[in-house]
C-alpha cells in the first residue's frame, strides 16, 4: 500500500520525470487511551525513573508505580490555590482517575482508591507522610520548592510537601510529568530552582505576539516551571516611542487579562517602559510621566518592573537641561543621567509599594566585560538593587560562560540578569532563520554567577518553545544540564506530553517526535550578527552525508545509498507527520520552513535515485534524476519568510551549506 507521503513525493517527481517513483512509509505507533474503570494490577512494578523537564535536583526510586483508577481523594492546606487544585484533578484524570474529590484537611474522608496529600512541608501530615516512605524530618525547602513522594503498593502513598504556593504548583507540574495512563512512577523527588528568576522578555523588533499567543505562552511557562515574563516588545509604540502616553482602554483591559493567567501560572509578569530615545532626564516632568505610567499598570495588577534604555544613543542629548546638569553628552555623562533617574524610580515609586519587586533595566551598554566610563558611572552611582541585564560577551553571544558572568558582574558592581539573545532572529544575520537548536554552550556553574537567565525568544511564539525548554531546563538545575536531553524534551511536548496548546495529554506519539527531531536538526544552525554560526548547520544530516561519502570514495556505492536512504525519506516525511501531530500554532509558525523541508528532502531522495542509477550503469536515468532534484531544490530556494510573521524578509534557509551543497555535488561524484 503507498503511502500519503510516498505518493505526494512521488508525482512531485514524476512531473518533472514523467515517471513514478513510490514507496511505503511507516506504521504511526498509537497510544491506547486509559480506562478509567479498568481495574489495577496487583502490583505495578518499578520501570525506571520517568523524564522530567526541568531536570530534578534529585529523584530516586522509591518502590512500585502506584495504579490509578476509580476516586481518587486530594487533600489540600490553603498553601494550594485553585489553579494547582484544579491542575491535580486534570493530571489524575488523564492518569486514570474516574472522579477527583478535593478537600481541605479536617474534612470527612472519602472512600478511594487513594489518597493524595498536597501541602506545607512542614504541615504535620506532610511530614509524618514523607517520614513513612524515607524522606526523614522535615528540612528547609528554598522558595518555589517541593518535595514528591510515591509509592504503590497495598496502600499506595502520594505526597506533595511544598515551601510555597509556587512550589507545590511545581510540584504537580512534577507530578504530571511521572504519570501515564494507568500509573504514577513510585518516585520519590527534592527539588527547587537554582536560578531565581527563568523566563522570556518579548524585547524583539518586528511583530509583536498577539494576545492569544501571549496567553498561551504564560501557561507554557508555568509548565516548565519559568517564572518570569518581560513585556518589552520594541514595535509596541506605548512602550518605547510614544511611552508618555496612557495605553487606551482596551490595550489596558488586555494587559490585565495577561496579569490574570500569569499569577494563574505563577509566572511574574514584568511591564517595561522604554523612554531612553526621547526622555529629557533632567525634566521633572518627564520623570512624572514615567511614573504615572507606571501607576497605571500597578493599579491593573503589575508588581514587577523594568526601564530599559538599550538601543538608544549615548551621544546626544535628548533637551538642552541635560546637557546644563550633566555636561556635553558623553558616555560617562549619559550612565550618570541614567543612574540617577533609575535611583529615583527605586526610591520614589519601587519603595513607596512595599509589594513590587526591586527595579531592573538593560543598559545602554548591554554587552561584553570592558569596562568604561558609561560602566564606571553606573557602577558608582546605580542603586545596587537595581538588576542590571547584560547579553553575554556580545549581542548574539558565542557562549556564555561563569568566567563572563564573574567579569560581568565585576564591571557592574552587582551579579547580572542574563538576557540571552537566543533564540531571536529579529536581525539582519538571521534572515530566512527559524532557530530549533538546542539551548547550547551555556555554561555550568552560571547559576552561582547569574541573578537569573532570561531569554530574548523569535516573532514566532509558538516555535520559541524549542529554546524555551532548554533555557527552563538549564535555569531550573543547570549542574545536571544536557542540552541533547532537553532537545528531545521539547520534541516530546510538542508531540502531545503538554497541557496547553491543544488537547492536554501526558504522552507523546513517537512518531511525531521523531519527525521533529529531524525537523529541528535541519534548522539547527544559530547565527551570529554576521550571519556565521555559533551553532552550526545541520550536525546530525552532516554526519550522515560524511558516512556516506567515505562508503561511496571506497566503492561501496550501494551500503552508501542503503544507509542514507531512511534518513532522506524521514526528511521527505517529517513536514506532514508534524503537520498532523504537533500543535497547530507551531504548524502556522514553522509553515514556511516545513514547505521547503518537504521540497529539500524530496530533492534528495531524487538525488539518491540518481546516484543508484549511476552505479547501476545506467547515466540517462541518473541524469533524469538529478535534474529532478536540482529543479527541487531549485523551487525550495523560492520560498519565502511572511511578512506578517518576522522581520527582516527573505527565503527561508533549510540545512544550508550542508544538504544544498551535497544536492549541488552529487552529480559529480563517480
Amino acid at each position: 500500500m503507498l503511502g500519503r507521503n510516498t505518493r505526494r513525493r512521488s508525482a512531485a517527481v514524476a512531473a518533472l520525470l514523467c515517471a513514478a517513483l513510490a514507496g511505503c512509509t511507516n506504521t504511526v505507533p498509537q497510544v491506547p487511551a486509559p480506562s478509567p474503570t479498568a481495574p489495577p494490577a496487583e502490583s505495578l512494578p518499578a520501570t525506571g525513573l520517568p523524564q522530567v523537564t526541568p531536570q530534578p535536583q534529585e529523584m530516586r526510586r522509591l518502590g512500585d508505580d502506584i495504579a490509578v483508577r476509580g476516586k481518587v481523594e486530594v487533600v489540600v492546606d490553603p498553601l494550594v490555590d485553585q489553579p494547582t487544585r484544579d491542575l491535580a484533578v486534570q493530571v489524575l484524570r488523564l492518569a486514570g482517575a474516574s472522579d477527583v474529590v478535593v478537600r481541605d484537611p479536617g474534612q470527612p474522608v472519602e472512600d478511594a482508591t487513594l489518597r493524595v496529600r498536597i501541602g506545607d512541608r512542614v504541615s504535620p501530615s506532610v511530614v509524618k507522610g514523607l517520614q513513612e516512605v524515607g524522606f526523614g524530618a522535615p528540612a528547609p525547602v528554598p522558595a518555589e520548592g517541593y518535595v514528591l513522594a510515591a509509592r504503590g503498593g497495598s496502600d499506595p502513598t502520594l505526597f506533595i510537601g511544598a515551601s510555597d504556593p509556587a512550589g507545590a504548583y511545581y510540584g504537580v507540574q512534577t507530578l504530571r510529568q511521572i504519570a501515564s495512563p494507568g500509573r504514577i512512577a513510585g518516585v520519590g523527588i527534592n527539588d527547587h530552582p537554582s536560578m531565581p528568576l527563568r523566563g522570556s522578555v518579548e524585547g524583539f523588533y518586528g511583530p509583536p505576539w498577539t494576545h492569544q499567543e501571549r496567553m498561551d505562552q504564560l501557561a507554557f511557562y508555568g509548565e516548565v516551571k519559568l517564572n518570569t515574563y518581560i513585556y518589552a516588545p520594541k514595535d509596541d509604540p506605548y512602550h518605547r516611542e510614544r511611552w508618555r502616553e496612557p495605553y487606551p482602554a482596551d490595550e489596558l483591559a488586555r494587559v490585565q487579562e495577561l496579569i490574570q493567567q500569569a499569577k494563574a501560572h505563577h509566572v511574574r509578569f514584568t511591564f517595561a517602559l522604554s523612554p531612553g530615545t526621547s526622555i529629557c532626564y533632567s525634566a521633572d516632568s518627564d520623570f512624572r510621566a514615567l511614573v504615572a505610567k507606571l501607576q497605571a499598570v500597578y493599579d491593573a495588577g503589575v508588581r514587577d518592573f523594568s526601564v530599559p534604555l538599550d538601543d538608544i544613543t549615548y551621544t546626544r542629548w535628548n533637551c538642552p537641561g541635560d546637557e546644563a546638569k550633566y555636561g556635553a553628552a558623553s558616555e560617562g555623562a549619559a550612565g550618570r543621567a541614567q543612574a540617577e533617574l533609575l535611583n529615583r524610580v527605586q526610591r520614589e515609586f519601587v519603595d513607596t509599594h512595599p509589594d513590587v519587586a526591586p527595579l531592573q533595566t538593560v543598559p545602554t551598554e548591554y554587552s561584553d566585560v570592558e569596562d568604561s566610563a558609561y560602566k564606571s558611572a553606573i557602577r558608582s552611582t546605580l542603586d545596587p538593587r537595581v538588576l542590571v541585564m547584560w547579553t553575554g560577551d556580545g549581542v548574539i553571544p558565542r557562549r556564555i560562560t561563569v568566567a563572563d558572568a564573574q567579569g560581568a558582574a565585576k564591571v557592574w558592581g552587582r551579579k547580572v540578569l542574563l538576557w540571552d539573545n537566543y533564540p531571536v532572529n529579529d536581525f539582519d544575520g538571521s534572515v530566512g532563520r527559524v532557530l530549533l537548536g538546542p539551548y547550547a554552550k551555556r555554561e555550568r556553574g552560571l547559576s552561582e554567577q547569574l541573578a537569573g537567565d532570561i531569554v530574548n525568544p523569535m516573532n514566532q511564539a509558538a516555535a520559541s518553545k524549542v529554546v524555551e525548554i532548554g533555557a527552563a531546563d538549564f535555569a531550573w538545575n543547570d549542574a545536571a544540564f544536557d542540552p541533547q536531553r532537553a532537545w528531545r524534551a521539547a520534541a516530546e511536548y510538542l508531540a502531545g506530553r503538554r497541557m496547553a496548546g491543544g488537547e492536554p495529554s501526558l504522552v507523546a506519539d513517537p512518531a511525531t517526535v521523531e519527525a521533529l527531531l529531524v525537523f529541528f536538526d535541519l534548522e539547527h544552525m544559530a547565527p551570529l550578527p554576521s550571519g556565521r554560526p555559533w551553532l552550526e548547520p545541520a550536525p546530525e544530516l552532516a554526519r550522515r552525508l560524511d558516512t556516506f561519502r567515505v562508503s561511496w570514495s571506497t566503492g561501496d556505492h550501494a551500503t552508501a545509498i542503503r544507509e542514507l536512504r531512511p534518513h532522506a525519506q524521514a526528511i521527505a516525511d517529517a513536514p506532514e507527520r508534524i503537520r498532523a501531530g504537533a500543535p497547530a500554532d507551531f504548524v502556522s509558525d514553522v509553515q514556511p520552513w516545513l514547505a521547503a523541508t518537504e521540497l529539500w528532502g524530496d530533492s534528495l531522495l531524487a538525488t539518491l535515485d540518481g546516484l543508484r542509477a549511476r552505479a547501476d550503469g545506467d547515466e540517462g536515468p541518473a541524469v533524469q534524476h538529478f535534474t529532478a532534484a536540482r529543479q527541487l531544490a531549485e523551487r525550495a530556494e523560492q520560498i519565502s519568510t511572511v511578512p506578517s510573521e518576522v522581520r527582516p524578509q527573505g527565503p527561508v534557509k533549510v540545512a544550508d551549506g550542508v544538504l544544498d551543497t551535497f544536492i549541488e555535488q552529487a552529480p559529480n561524484l563517480r
